[in-house]
């Protein structure tokens, strides 16, 4: 808590931004999709960065059989995909962690902040995308591409379980969400907070800050350059 008593917090994104899972989450989806509907789907091709899990699993089912899935035939696609999914961070050859992305939060949990997700990923592939790295131990609450499709309802979910968890209401201003992409960026700003964009995605600096965040640095090494927590 801050000196007022409001929330103080911080909200990241998963992939992109505190890690890359080296292609696990495409590789699982492809495994789910061949098996059920013994479709080949190439995730990257049929959809982009920061969408939410199940916004993907519906448009490569849409692309691959031309038809919009039943909740059951979603509810299977979601599950394999889980199952599939722990196997394949674990054998990523290409997982890593972000640059500076452990530092910071060891830096932000000891000047007494709390950290929470924001991710289109459902919250079960969340956190098996951080246990590789060893970051879920940071993190408290979160909102997940399972409470919504729309990254700024799932954000302002965060926000909504920050508040419990700190025994008040978070305060927009003493909060930021960080993240990789535009989508990240108009997130935060949907749900009334400011965004650091960070490029270790593949979005650059300059990009970031022309899609609209009010931060942009390159790694998370710079994080203590910004300054955002001087009330605006």
């Amino acid at each position: 808590m801050s000196e007022d008593g409001a929330g103080r917090a911080v909200l990241f994104d998963i992939d992109g931004t505190l890690i890359r899972s080296g292609g696990a989450s495409d590789r699982a989806w492809h495994r789910a999709f061949a098996e059920l509907h013994d479709v080949d789907v190439e995730v990257g091709a049929v959809t982009g960065r920061g969408v939410p899990d199940p916004e993907v699993g519906r448009q490569c089912f849409r692309a691959t059989l031309d038809r919009e899935p039943s909740d059951y035939e979603m509810a299977e696609l979601m599950s394999a995909r889980l199952a599939y999914l722990p196997e394949e961070v674990a054998n990523s050859p290409n997982y890593r962690v972000m640059e500076g992305a452990e530092e910071v939060l060891e830096r932000l949990i000891d000047d007494g902040y709390l950290l929470g997700l924001v991710t289109g990923n459902v919250e079960a592939a969340a956190h098996i995308k951080l246990a590789r790295s060893g970051l879920n131990r940071f993190f408290s609450f979160g909102g997940y591409g399972s409470d919504s499709s729309d990254r700024t309802e799932l954000t302002r979910k965060s926000l909504e379980r920050g508040g419990v968890v700190a025994g008040a209401p978070l305060e927009p201003a003493a909060t930021i969400a960080v993240g990789d992409t535009p989508r990240d960026i108009d997130a935060g700003h949907g749900a009334g907070l400011r965004v650091a964009g960070v490029a270790t995605g593949d979005y650059t600096v300059e990009e970031l800050r022309e899609a609209g965040a009010d931060f942009a640095i390159a790694t998370l090494r710079e994080w203590s350059s910004i300054g955002w927590d001087r009330r605006p």
